[in-house]
C-alpha cells in the first residue's frame, strides 16, 4: 500500500501546484462600487447582481465588494458590529449571499473589504468615553472594552492595550492586534466571512495601521485565497528617488505580510498619472524597468487607475480624466494584477475599450510576472514589449521610428494609445 499512497500523494501535490499556477495566471480584479454606492435606493448588492454577466465578459477573476458590516459611516469604513451584515447600507446579508453565489456561478471569486485597523464603539463606559464594543453576534465574540484599544491612541486615551504596531487613525479607536483575544476573535470573524458567507479573500483597508507581521498572522490563520492591502503613503517630490523609496516600502510590506499578500501599486498609479502629461520618461527606472512596484515585484502588485477614494466623488487623487484609457492601456497590457474601477467601466462608457484590452491580455497569456522590455520612454512617447508578444504605445507622438517590427498587427487603439500583437 505504501507505493500507492506515495503515488496518490504525488498526484495530489501535482494537482495542487497546477491549481496554484492557474490561480495566478490571469488574475484580473474589478472594484464593484464607488463612494456613492451605499446611497442607491435599490440596494447596491441588487444592482451589482444584475451586472454580473457584463463584469464576467471582461474576463474578471476576482471582484472587490464593499465593507459588509454595520458601520457609523454609510460607506462602511467605520464599522462597529462586525457580525451584523443586515445593517449595511449596501443591502442585507441574504442579498450579499445571493450576490456572492452569482459571482461564483460565473467562476469569479469575491474579496471582502475588511476594516480591521479601527472600530467604532456601541456605547460609553462609566467615564463617558466611547469604548465599549458590540460584536453583533450575541455570544460575546468581539464584545470588547478599553483593553482592546491601543494605549497610545491619543484620540482614545482610555485604551489600555499595547502600543499601536502601525500608523494611527484619528476618526476611530485603533485596535490592539497584539492582544491574543483580539487576534483570535478577528480570525474567527474572517473565517466566518469565508466559510459561512462565501468570501474568498480580503481587501485590507488602511493596512498600514498595523504591522505586516500582524497581517501575516491573519493570513496564516485565515488562509484566504487572495489578499490585497491598501498601503497608501506619500510618493515624495523627487521624480526618481521618490518612486524608488515608495515602491521599496510596498515591497517590504508584501514581504513582511507573506503568503498570498499583494498590495495596491500606488507607486505605479502616482508615476503613471504624472507621466501621461508629456512626462512619459518617468515610466522607466534607471535599470530599464517599470518605475512602480511592477518593476521589482510584479506578482505582488495590483495596478489600478482610480478607486472609490482617489476617484469617484471624493477625487482625492484622481487620474487625469482625459487620459484614463491611456492608463488602462498601460496596466492591462503590463505585468502585475490589473484592477478595473466600476465608474470607468459602467458610468464612463469605457467597457468596450477595456474589454478589448483584457482580451488581448488573455489571448497573449500576459501574467502578473510577465517580462517587460521598454523600447522608448521619452516625454511624449512610451513603447514597451510585453512577454515578447504585445507592444503597447502611449503618448502623443505619432512617428515611432520603426519600433514596431514586422509580424505585429494593430489590435487596439484609442486616444493617445495603441496596442499591437503578433500575427496569428
Amino acid at each position: 500500500m505504501a507505493p500507492l499512497n506515495k503515488r496518490f500523494f504525488c498526484s495530489l501535490l501535482s494537482l495542487s501546484i497546477l491549481i496554484s499556477l492557474q490561480s495566478s495566471y490571469a488574475q484580473l480584479l474589478f472594484q464593484t462600487f464607488n463612494w456613492e454606492s451605499s446611497k442607491n435606493s435599490q440596494g447596491w448588492y441588487n444592482v451589482v447582481k444584475k451586472l454580473v454577466p457584463q463584469i464576467a465578459e471582461a474576463g474578471v477573476t476576482h471582484v472587490w465588494l464593499p465593507p459588509p458590516s454595520q458601520s457609523v459611516s454609510p460607506e462602511g469604513y467605520l464599522p462597529g458590529r462586525l457580525y451584523d451584515l443586515n445593517a449595511s447600507k449596501y443591502g442585507s446579508e441574504s442579498e450579499l449571499r445571493e450576490l456572492i453565489s452569482e459571482f461564483h456561478a460565473s467562476n469569479i471569486k469575491c474579496l471582502a473589504d475588511v476594516v480591521m485597523n479601527h472600530r467604532t464603539a456601541a456605547k460609553k463606559d462609566g467615564r463617558g468615553i466611547w469604548c465599549i464594543f458590540d460584536g453583533g453576534k450575541g455570544d460575546g465574540s468581539l464584545d470588547w472594552g478599553p483593553w482592546s484599544i491601543c494605549k497610545d491612541d491619543r484620540e482614545y486615551s482610555d485604551g489600555s492595550g499595547n502600543n499601536d504596531s502601525g500608523d494611527g487613525y484619528p476618526p476611530a479607536p485603533d485596535l490592539d492586534h497584539l492582544n491574543h483575544r483580539v487576534q483570535a476573535e478577528m480570525t474567527e470573524w474572517l473565517n466566518w466571512l469565508k466559510t459561512d458567507i462565501g468570501f474568498d479573500g480580503w481587501r485590507l483597508d488602511f493596512a498600514r495601521g498595523y504591522s505586516p507581521d500582524v497581517t501575516r498572522g491573519y493570513i496564516e490563520r485565515g488562509e484566504p485565497q487572495f489578499v490585497v492591502g491598501e498601503v497608501w503613503t506619500s510618493l515624495g517630490q523627487d521624480p526618481v528617488q521618490g518612486p524608488e523609496q515608495h515602491r521599496q516600502e510596498l515591497d517590504r510590506w508584501v514581504n513582511g505580510a507573506g503568503g498570498v499578500a499583494t498590495a495596491f501599486d500606488f507607486t505605479t498609479k502616482g508615476v503613471l498619472q504624472i507621466a501621461v502629461n508629456n512626462e512619459l520618461w518617468r515610466l522607466k527606472d534607471p535599470q530599464g524597468r517599470p518605475s512602480g512596484l511592477i518593476g521589482i515585484a510584479p506578482q505582488k502588485a495590483v495596478t489600478f487607475i482610480d478607486n472609490h477614494d482617489t476617484g469617484s466623488t471624493q477625487k482625492s487623487w484622481p487620474f487625469p480624466s482625459d487620459k484614463v484609457m491611456q492608463g488602462y492601456a498601460y496596466i492591462l497590457t503590463h505585468p502585475g494584477i490589473p484592477s478595473i474601477f466600476y465608474d470607468h467601466y459602467f458610468d464612463w462608457g469605457m467597457a468596450e475599450e477595456i474589454k478589448r484590452l483584457t482580451k488581448i491580455r488573455a489571448e497573449n497569456g500576459i501574467e502578473p510576472g510577465s517580462s517587460c522590455e521598454i523600447l522608448a520612454a521619452d516625454a511624449d512617447l512610451y513603447v514597451a514589449k510585453i512577454e515578447g508578444k504585445v507592444i503597447t504605445k502611449i503618448g502623443s507622438r505619432y512617428n515611432m521610428g520603426g519600433l514596431i517590427p514586422p509580424g505585429f498587427q494593430l489590435a487596439a487603439s484609442g486616444n493617445g494609445y495603441a496596442v499591437w500583437q503578433m500575427n496569428r
